[in-house]
């Protein structure tokens, strides 16, 4: 019986803390965009093939060669 002396107020802490990162994350415009970073990864091949042909600002890099077919 005495632990709930510690674990009562130690839980509740723990929520505390919970609760302020989470409030913490919304503040801060953690949760604002959640469709555009799965978007990005379709979206870097294509300014990839742009950059290949000399439109890009890293035209400086070589081209990716596509591996041979069977």
């Amino acid at each position: 019986m005495e632990i709930l002396y510690l674990m009562v107020p130690l839980g509740l802490v723990l929520v505390g803390i919970g609760l302020w990162a989470f409030f913490w994350a919304v503040g801060s415009g953690q949760f604002d965009d959640l469709d555009s970073p799965g978007w990005s990864v379709l979206d870097d091949e294509r300014k990839r093939k742009a950059s290949s042909d000399g439109t890009g600002d890293d035209s400086s890099r070589p081209a990716e060669q596509e591996p041979p077919r069977p």
